[in-house]
């Protein structure tokens, strides 16, 4: 038998399952998993122009967080966009120490919008921040 004859073709589906399961840099990522850590509402609404925004904001959508370190009142200020980004506010001063660490030590973070409500001008919106852990 020739080294050409014994090579089997690789089925498409198993190479995307394959491929699907690398990171970015090809390196074979194991299980993740997602953990709650906090349950809040977004702080600082009132001070943001979120009418435009708020009729593209649905329940389960995925929340960016970013740390701001260099903000003036909370060295441990993390801000809050939609997946456009759209600044919505930042995780409230009172929960945002344990998750700013972890962000800081190279952990995945992001939330995802439990509900809103729109009064007036303020968007009431609840959120869940989740660490992805590999």
């Amino acid at each position: 038998m020739s080294p050409a004859s014994s090579l089997v073709p690789i089925d498409p589906a198993l190479l995307a399952l394959i491929h699907g399961s690398f990171g970015g840099d090809g390196a074979l990522m194991p299980f993740a998993k997602e953990i709650m850590l906090i349950e809040c509402q977004i702080a600082g609404t009132s001070h943001r122009d979120l009418e435009a925004v708020e009729p593209t904001l649905l329940p389960g959508n995925l929340l960016v967080l970013k740390r701001e370190p260099q903000n003036p009142h909370d060295t441990l200020a993390i801000m809050i966009f939609d997946e456009a980004g759209h600044h919505l506010g930042y995780l409230p001063r009172a929960k945002n120490e344990a998750p700013a660490r972890l962000m800081d030590a190279g952990k995945l973070l992001f939330g995802r919008l439990e509900s809103k409500e729109l009064h007036g001008t303020w968007l009431k919106a609840q959120m869940r921040v989740f660490m992805r852990d590999f």
